[in-house]
């Protein structure tokens, strides 16, 4: 084996349950426990003054650059900071990059960090404050990649700008290309997500360790309100939690040399990453993703392996559409589990951070069955921005392989989006969205008879009741100038 094969020695998750108003902790808090933990994991109390590289998931925290204070905090000295844009995919593409830096041997022990505070936000919202944060200094030696805008102004004029506007209207997609009823679709998607909170009741770091009944899912209640047609709250990420991650990466014989026991490592065998178009305007329908399918499969082909070989998968799991997606593209068997943590809405969302927790249940659960196969998939943006890894406690039979695909993906058919438009056009998909019990405001994506993509709103509340109770895609509207449409 190359002496300089990637290898996961160590993992950590931490969840702060605890809210105390006198004793706050905040993400930066969380990583640098995290950070010892996963030294602590590795079963050698000589990683932690290795570490040479300290690369830190970006969060919804405001610190300029926290790796720095972390590796103070750590005693690490002056070593190697590197941040990531917004995005789920950024852990998977980091593990990716930082096995390749490792293999190139570039980087000798890598800490990847992250952590949210969710909860802790909520609470303080509640008592009217807002959490504070420590002052960090200085700049990132280098950035994984650079942040996008993941809207276009077409959608920005509708006011389309959060996952719980876009995930349900490919939910909405999904179904009527499926030809299912709205009844039949509920009950489906309230069974999958049932299905993700059995095993987050198995999971001991999931946030919600209970499993949930696919009626108490798919059912508003004072508990369950309404988001987003069709989506109640427990089938929306939750984010209301305080949940900090580490991984530790060296290579084998950085391993060896600090006496890491072989029952510790993990190996990456094969990572990839592609982004869809970065407006969800420009994709040919609402339902697919090209570079799901692309990067995926070429994911399990660089390992040398199929999907039925994969005992365990991890499918990055906001919303439910997300997961369809996936398993639509990438050939999985649902009725298999397709999570190992419970998924952002059970196992937790803390944001850009859960494949972290994703990929230390990988290693946790490979460590266990050293000669199965793992996938995890990771989703950031508006089904925008993907990565995958192949996971093992087996050693690889070569080195650790990774490919950009974007190539391919930017091949695949995309639509023309126009910013304004007057005239008849045929419903594509929608949501609704609620405020309180109500319907507040619907948002329509129609085509036009040549195929363009156009935005509109719905505000009668006649039209949003019709919204919620019956099939809509396949419609005729009349858009207005002002935007707002009305139906045939």
């Amino acid at each position: 084996m190359n002496p300089k094969t990637p290898v996961l020695v160590g993992v950590s998750q931490i969840l702060n349950r605890t809210f105390d108003k006198e004793s706050i902790q905040e993400p930066i808090d969380l990583m640098i426990r995290a950070a010892k933990a996963a030294a602590q994991d590795t079963g050698s109390g000589q990683v932690l003054p290795a570490i040479d590289s300290v690369r830190v998931v970006r969060g919804i925290w405001r610190y300029k650059q926290p790796a720095g204070y972390i590796a103070d905090q750590l005693g690490l000295g002056d070593v190697e900071k590197v941040g990531t844009p917004f995005g789920g995919n950024s852990v998977q593409a980091l593990v990716n990059q930082t096995a390749l830096d490792l293999l190139k041997g570039e980087v000798k022990v890598a800490l990847l960090v992250g952590a949210e505070v969710g909860n802790t936000q909520a609470k303080l919202t509640k008592m009217g404050e807002a959490l504070t944060y420590r002052e960090t200094q200085g700049d990132y030696d280098k950035m994984l990649d650079e942040e996008v805008p993941m809207s276009c102004d077409a959608e920005k004029a509708r006011g389309v700008t959060a996952p719980i506007q876009m995930y349900p209207i490919f939910e909405n997609a999904l179904r009527h290309a499926r030809g299912e009823s709205i009844e039949a679709h509920k009950t489906r998607i309230s069974q999958l997500w049932s299905g993700f909170s059995a095993v987050a009741a198995n999971n001991p770091n999931a946030w919600i360790q209970k499993s949930v009944s696919a009626s108490e899912i798919r059912e508003a209640s004072p508990t369950n309100r309404m988001v987003s047609f069709p989506y109640p709250k427990l089938m929306n990420s939750n984010n209301a939690v305080d949940m900090g991650a580490a991984l530790i990466m060296t290579s084998v014989e950085q391993a060896r040399a600090l006496a890491i026991p072989e029952s510790q490592w993990v190996y990456p065998w094969s990572g990839t990453k592609a982004h869809d178009t970065y407006a969800v305007s420009n994709r040919d329908n609402l339902y697919s993703s090209p570079a799901i399918r692309i990067a995926g499969r070429r994911a399990l082909e660089l390992a040398g392996v199929e999907v039925a070989d994969l005992a365990r998968v991890d499918v990055y799991s906001c919303f439910p559409s997300a997961v369809q997606v996936a398993v639509n593209e990438l050939g999985l068997d649902d009725q298999k589990p397709l999570t190992i943590t419970g998924g952002l809405t059970f196992g937790g969302g803390p944001l850009n951070n859960y494949v972290m927790h994703s990929i230390a249940r990988m290693v946790e659960l490979s460590r266990e069955h050293p000669e199965e196969m793992g996938l995890v998939t990771a989703n950031g943006g508006y089904l925008t921005k993907h990565a995958f890894g192949v996971y093992s406690a087996s050693p690889p039979p070569q080195d650790f392989r990774a490919e950009d695909v974007q190539a391919e993906v930017d091949v695949e058919p995309t639509r023309v989006v126009l910013e304004s438009y007057e005239g008849q056009a045929t419903v594509e998909s929608y949501t609704v969205m609620y405020a309180g019990e109500n319907p507040r405001m619907g948002h329509l994506v129609c085509l036009t008879a040549a195929g363009e993509r156009v935005w509109a709103n719905v505000e009668e509340p006649a039209a949003l009741e019709k919204m919620v109770a019956q099939e809509i895609c396949g419609l005729q509207v009349v858009i207005e100038d002002s935007g707002l449409a009305q139906f045939l």
